[in-house]
């Protein structure tokens, strides 16, 4: 029996931080190999520089923008966007997702325009929005919090439902209170599912406000890359793209690393079973 307890050990990793390391550097690999078949094309195709720069001067003029204080005024709004965007949606998501796990009547009361509010495409709504709260900053929130809701919302809804309705019991025997339920049992149990929706969410925050840019914009990243292919610098697009991206994995990553955290008690459980 131990020699079998032993065997299935080891089938598990030891070592967690080696796997983050290894795969930090596959991220470089990737990077560095995507370089190189971008300077292959380069020097293969020879295309012309406003439709395909190299990646030096993609480089320099990143450089050039990021110095003068150009790139990152716009990073800074883009950024307030999706913050204050994301604080309005998840809000919003995680409270409309409570009273719906909770009460099927406000379900059938409110399911249609939530699933309507999907089916209509951002980029069609966005326009909408920018003629009735104007092209400034409200109107990208309004965006930015739209395009957030949906996974939130519906990952709520997953994670509320998903509690066995025997710990539902033993509350109720415990004589826990509505507030005591919900902290103590609610929360934790819908949390993984709901941090799940949150990573989603995070990334198409960017996408919202990008899409907001486009429609109406004085600043922002969107605006720079409209700025950019209308004077024909598709290096500046590609600055202005790699930066959005960088923006995106930059949100993911502190999701994942929020999970990490909040959800720290239940790596420590799968551990305890993994070694018993």
């Amino acid at each position: 029996m131990d020699m079998t307890g032993s065997k299935h050990k080891n089938n598990y990793p030891s070592h967690p931080s080696r796997i983050r390391i290894g795969g930090f550097w596959w991220i470089v690999f990737s990077l560095a190999a995507g370089l190189v078949l971008w300077e292959l094309i380069i020097w293969l195709a020879n295309p012309p520089v406003f439709l395909l720069p190299p990646p030096g001067l993609v480089g320099r003029r990143f450089w050039e923008v990021a110095s003068n204080g150009i790139l990152l005024r716009h990073i800074f709004y883009t950024l307030i966007e999706i913050l204050a965007g994301m604080a309005l949606g998840v809000s919003a998501a995680s409270a409309i997702g409570y009273l719906l796990a909770k009460s099927p009547t406000v379900e059938r009361l409110l399911s249609p325009y939530v699933v309507a509010s999907q089916a209509i495409p951002i980029v069609a709504i966005a326009p909408l929005l920018v003629i009735w709260f104007g092209p400034g900053l409200i109107s990208k929130i309004l965006i930015c919090a739209l395009i957030v809701f949906f996974p939130v919302l519906i990952n709520t809804i997953v994670g509320l439902r998903g509690v066995p309705e025997d710990l539902h019991d033993l509350m109720r025997s415990l004589l826990a209170t509505p507030q005591q339920t919900f902290w103590l049992l609610e929360v934790p149990a819908a949390l993984p599912v709901f941090l799940g929706g949150l990573r989603v969410g995070a990334t198409l925050a960017v996408i919202g406000a990008v899409v907001g840019e486009f429609v109406g914009a004085d600043r922002g990243l969107g605006f720079l890359v409209n700025l950019a292919r209308g004077q024909y610098d598709t290096a500046l697009v590609f600055v202005a793209i790699l930066t959005l991206v960088i923006l995106a994995l930059s949100m993911y990553g502190i999701v994942a690393l929020l999970e990490r955290r909040l959800l720290a008690w239940q790596q420590r459980k799968e551990q305890d079973i993994l070694q018993q």
